[in-house]
């Protein structure tokens, strides 16, 4: 996967055979996709067509990523049922894999049941993924209330590398991926993971981005395109490097866990 903030950057990741899904982050928070895309919510709309559209020529999947769809620290107005106006908007525009984001690592396991209980109830042929972040010690409950709604798509980044430069936590990152995978087996879901393969790429993590740091901290990469993009043993592994946006190794679970939920 690689994830875009404008249509140049789409059509440079669609020429690439080794990209499978195009994410485009699309704001609840009028301040935040101005922050982060430098445009509004009605100009992001609009990319977001054009988008779907080059996606479909490619034979590319646009991933839709509601950023800020636990609310914002802005004041910006938020609240479930906005979040369900977005989501019929955007099926309109025929896309069909859409993923509210825990932007800056606010939600709650409840507040994480609740949106996407009621998403999945309106919108039943849609597939819809989590992508949260979150503090040491809150994946578990997180990825708990993420099953308990019948999500079967979850982003993951290796030790919990990336997160968000606006988030006021410095320990607020991304789901860490080895932690999602425990979960799901305590959970009884069985994940068809090569775990060798899966210890080496934690190795390659930490020798590639934490250079002897702490294993959650993370860094920031200017460049506009994944730097790699690696595809077996039943996970992705992404190396995004995208401007203005931390960047670490991510693995998606999404073929297992649709496979085992």
């Amino acid at each position: 996967m690689a994830i875009v903030a404008n249509l140049r950057g789409a059509e440079q990741a669609v020429s690439y055979p080794q990209i499978h899904y195009v994410g485009f982050p699309l704001s609840i928070s009028e301040t935040f996709q101005q922050r982060n895309t430098n445009k509004t919510i009605a100009q992001a709309f609009v990319e977001v067509a054009d988008i779907q559209k080059l996606c479909i020529g490619a034979d590319k999947q646009l991933v839709v990523y509601l950023s800020m769809g636990f609310g914002n620290p802005y004041g910006d107005p938020y609240s479930t049922e906005l979040v369900t106006k977005f989501t019929a908007q955007l099926v309109q525009l025929g896309i069909t894999i859409i993923a509210p984001s825990d932007t800056v690592g606010s939600s709650t396991p409840e507040a994480i049941e609740t949106l996407f209980t009621q998403l999945l109830s309106a919108f039943p042929n849609i597939e819809f993924g989590a992508h949260l972040h979150a503090r040491l010690g809150e994946a578990d409950a997180k990825v708990r209330a993420v099953v308990r709604a019948g999500v079967q798509r979850i982003d993951g980044a290796l030790r919990g590398f990336g997160g968000c430069p606006m988030a006021t936590d410095d320990l607020t990152g991304n789901l860490p991926t080895e932690e999602i995978i425990q979960t799901l087996a305590s959970e009884g879901i069985a994940l068809t993971i090569n775990q060798a393969a899966l210890q080496k790429a934690l190795m390659v993590s930490a020798g590639v981005l934490m250079q002897g740091a702490w294993a959650r901290s993370r860094v920031s990469f200017p460049c506009s395109l994944p730097h790699a993009i690696s595809h077996k043993h039943g996970l992705n592994l992404c190396f995004h490097r995208m401007e203005g946006i931390r960047g670490g190794l991510l693995v998606s679970l999404n073929n297992s866990l649709k496979n085992s939920l």
